[in-house]
């Protein structure tokens, strides 16, 4: 073979032992890489993000009824079908005609509308009336909770305005062996629980806001432990 004559003027450029072009490896090995990285972040876990928790006034404002209530309720111009009765430990109370019905859980007039759907089979137009004359649940349905790897896990009445940070320094802090990076703010609403990351650690040790979410009546703030 004779070694190949270059035309004068015309410049070539230097090969790769294996005869390609120096440029068109570059290109290929960027190529590749790309291909990696967007396989990488196809593959890669992608983590869920849940909305802050806002506070909901009815939860503050609007009493629900719980076990060991006293009930009174009264149907209009029907006295034998209204009873004083309490919330059995199942959460239901026995209604004329109406039956057991759910009624922990519920406001006053849910249970009230729910009591005059039943009645409707029976009445025409009743009229359906609930009060709690004895609120006996009350204390335990509007308390906080903090649990886990804190210096003094504690239940707590409900305050208007109180904090994630206000219940942890009521727990007097986290223990040495707390993981308050992966803290949880678990709430209640509408019979669903919704669990809402808390940075503790950025919170006392770094000052940072985000995750001192406002409480509600029945949140429970859980601080797990370090895993060594």
């Amino acid at each position: 073979m004779y070694p190949a004559k270059h035309a004068s003027g015309i410049k070539t450029k230097p090969t790769t032992p294996n005869g390609a072009t120096r440029s068109l490896a570059t290109i290929l090995a960027i190529a590749a890489g790309a291909m990696m990285m967007n396989a990488c972040s196809t593959f890669a876990p992608k983590s869920k993000s849940v909305a802050a928790p806002t506070v909901s006034q009815d939860a503050i404002t609007e009493y629900m009824v719980g076990i060991g209530d006293q009930l009174s309720i009264s149907v209009w111009r029907n006295p034998d079908l209204s009873v004083e009765i309490p919330v059995r430990p199942d959460g239901k109370v026995s209604v004329p005609l109406a039956g057991d019905m759910m009624a922990a859980g519920k406001t006053p007039m849910q249970l009230a509308n729910d009591i005059t759907g039943k009645l409707s089979n029976f009445l025409k137009g009743p009229q359906v009336t609930v009060i709690v004359t004895n609120p006996a649940s009350s204390d335990f349905q509007r308390r906080v909770r903090i649990t886990g790897a804190v210096d003094t896990p504690v239940s707590l009445p409900y305050r208007e305005g109180m904090t994630v940070l206000d219940l942890v320094l009521l727990a007097n802090g986290l223990n040495d062996f707390a993981a308050g990076q992966n803290a949880t703010l678990y709430r209640k609403s509408a019979g669903k629980v919704t669990a809402y990351p808390v940075n503790l650690d950025h919170l006392l040790n770094k000052g940072k806001l985000e995750t001192n979410y406002p409480l509600q009546p029945s949140d429970v703030l859980s601080v797990p432990e370090r895993l060594f």
